[in-house]
């Protein structure tokens, strides 16, 4: 799933530290991110959330098979803090979110909207800001709260489609897609927290591979089946190997020489190509309200990422 630019300290231009500006790469994994639902619903269809989590790690940490001992010598030697953070980076952030996530999907889905819990992952700069100011203890910007309200009122905006009435069938789907989003979060926070000890390479092949063991726990205690029909083997390759790992290595690349406030315009790619997906393809129909809140959260988060890069220098 989508990953999030926090501007903490001074970021480097391309000009600065003698790369190309990656923009338009950040848009392109962004954009693949918002092909997830066209592979994701038909597999919801078919097999448990569970059973596509784990084969959504499984995929791909056999893919990074062979950097999986060098990212172990590096896990065995970081602090305990380092440790647990990187354990709860896989297990909760990656395989736990994505289960949520995954649910979500399925329960709105049924009601033909899958836009709603892929676009509510735009919410993802807002909570991991509070989440470093509670984990990381840094400061917050004094005019932090000036995007908190109407980051909210386009979350309820997005989430219900008659946002005065509100219905049962709404509220679950819009709740488990927001623990995601704050799942994945706090994946962010403690990520940073200690990425001065691991590589991005070795980093995402420890997530995947703790998130393997935490999606084994999820069908575990959801009591999904392990092993996939052989009819959703195709699809579910694709959903790990496009907006998963690939989207995943091209943003890790880009942001090696992107501005953070290119990176969070370049991201609107996302909720952009999921509408377009789920309006065209997948048949989903958003309220007025819903767009309106659709544009008022890409609004919101644009602006903190613009705001929070200029005033890092």
């Amino acid at each position: 799933m989508s990953q999030t630019v926090i501007v903490t300290g001074r970021e480097r231009s391309s000009s600065q530290d003698g790369r190309r500006d990656a923009t338009w790469l950040i848009a392109v994994s962004a954009a693949l991110w918002g092909l997830d639902g066209l592979l994701r619903k038909p597999l919801t269809s078919d097999l448990a959330a569970g059973t596509i989590v784990l084969w959504e790690h499984i995929i791909p940490i056999v893919v990074l098979a062979p950097f999986l001992p060098s990212a172990i010598r590096a896990f065995l030697r970081l602090g305990l803090r380092d440790k647990a953070a990187v354990a709860v980076i896989g297990v909760g952030s990656s395989a736990v979110a994505t289960a949520l996530f995954t649910r979500a999907f399925a329960i709105a889905g049924s009601s033909g909207d899958f836009i709603t819990p892929l676009v509510l992952q735009k919410l993802q700069p807002v909570l991991a800001i509070a989440l470093a100011v509670l984990i990381l203890g840094e400061r917050l910007r004094p005019r932090f709260g000036l995007y908190v309200l109407p980051a909210l009122v386009g979350t309820w905006l997005l989430a219900f489609a008659d946002p005065l009435h509100l219905s049962a069938s709404e509220l679950e789907p819009a709740m488990l897609a927001l623990g995601a989003a704050a799942l994945w979060a706090a994946g962010t926070v403690l990520g940073r927290m200690v990425s001065p000890s691991l590589t991005p390479r070795d980093l995402t092949t420890l997530r995947l591979g703790f998130g393997t063991i935490g999606a084994l726990g999820v069908v575990g205690v959801t009591g999904a089946p392990v092993l996939p029909t052989w009819d959703d083997a195709v699809g579910l390759v694709l959903l790990a190997l496009i907006p998963g790992l690939l989207a995943l290595t091209l943003y890790y690349r880009a942001l090696q020489s992107t501005p953070a406030s290119r990176a969070t315009l370049a991201e609107l790619a996302f909720p952009a190509t999921a509408a377009v997906v789920g309006a065209l393809v997948l048949g989903t129909s958003l309220t007025w309200s819903q767009w309106t809140g659709l544009g008022v959260v890409a609004l919101t988060v644009t602006a903190m990422g613009i705001r929070e890069a200029r005033a890092s220098h």
